[in-house]
């Protein structure tokens, strides 16, 4: 059987669905798969042992510009690599009206979540085979892709969905940074302000950690993330502010830290699916939703935390909880 999995962004969506993938690849004899993906995360199902072609989308770019995308040909290439390939099933695990107008570019039948489980209802008005799975904010997200595997490939649902599951990912795939001592990487870059850990707390935790024995390594995104790394590796020696990173490369960094301390960001779907230990906070979102699940992994949220996401309600999670937390780590 070969299938198309339509998963195009972003990062920690795409780290979502790569259990389902494992679960695929053990159910189905024979199953082939590709990967349609937008171009900066093409790189992350690559890791995926049972992927053997990922097909690269510039639909961002192309939104921007699209008398320039036709002109040049951009669009055309891509078509004539989207449907070089006739695919048994095309499925849409992200449920958008843009991932599923890309599904039915493909050459195949295509499927997706039902009208009252896609995340855009419409989305489900371009698929042939629509499969009804708990709605967002019902149910973790990598659990309803599990079960959207499972309904549109037909095999039963694996026990224990509760449990870690298995992203597929081999850590020693990616290179160990030579450093020289143990070490802890900070995910403290995120696009929602309220998402934010202030930054005297992560100096607090930083030295903390370094009295611990443990190097502090801060990567970063953006210019402002930068800045901030710098803040907080000039409070604290022992820090070391990374080079600009592919995503690859970070994953390097990420798959031999002793520990991973974050806010609610990809990089820490990234962690979970690595097994690495990690702490992640939460205020404004639900972890019980999209959080970092996996091995080795701690979720802290604000006191008297609301079952709801509130994209003002501020990250108060105090410095104290997260260093109680890392002491149960056998860092």
């Amino acid at each position: 059987m070969k299938l198309l999995i339509v998963k195009t962004t972003s990062l920690g969506d795409l780290i979502h669905a790569l259990p389902a993938l494992t679960d695929a690849i053990r159910a189905v004899p024979n199953l082939a798969v590709d990967w349609l993906a937008e171009r900066p995360f093409a790189e992350i199902p690559r890791w995926h042992p049972a992927v053997q072609r990922v097909i690269a989308s510039d639909l961002r770019r192309w939104r921007k510009v699209p008398l320039a995308t036709l002109r040049d040909g951009d669009w055309a290439r891509f078509r004539d690599e989207l449907c070089q390939t006739r695919y048994d099933l095309v499925l849409d695990a992200q449920g958008l009206v843009k991932s599923a107008w890309l599904a039915s570019r493909a050459d195949g039948p295509s499927a997706g979540p039902s009208w009252t489980s896609a995340r855009e209802p419409l989305a489900s008005l371009f698929y042939r085979h629509r499969y009804a799975v708990p709605a967002h904010g019902q149910e973790h997200a990598i659990t309803r892709i599990r079960r959207l595997f499972a309904a549109a490939l037909g095999y039963p649902l694996p026990p224990a969905l509760d449990a870690p599951p298995d992203s597929g990912l081999d850590r020693d795939r990616f290179q160990q940074p030579v450093v020289g001592q143990p070490y802890a990487v900070f995910l403290h870059g995120t696009t929602w302000p309220s998402k934010r850990w202030p930054l005297a707390d992560w100096q607090a935790l930083a030295r903390w950690l370094t009295q611990q024995g443990l190097a502090v390594m801060l990567p970063w995104g953006s210019d402002a993330e930068r800045a901030d790394a710098e803040r907080i590796a000039t409070a604290t020696p022992g820090c070391r502010v990374l080079p600009k990173l592919g995503l690859t490369a970070v994953a390097g960094w990420i798959a031999h830290a002793r520990v991973v301390v974050g806010v609610d960001t990809g990089l820490m779907h990234l962690a979970a699916a690595l097994a690495t230990p990690g702490i992640s906070l939460y205020g404004p979102t639900l972890p019980q939703m999209t959080g970092a699940f996996g091995r080795n992994q701690r979720w802290l949220c604000n006191e008297d935390q609301p079952a709801t996401i509130d994209r003002q309600r501020a990250l108060t999670v105090s410095r104290e909880r997260v260093i109680e937390a890392l002491r149960s780590l056998p860092l």
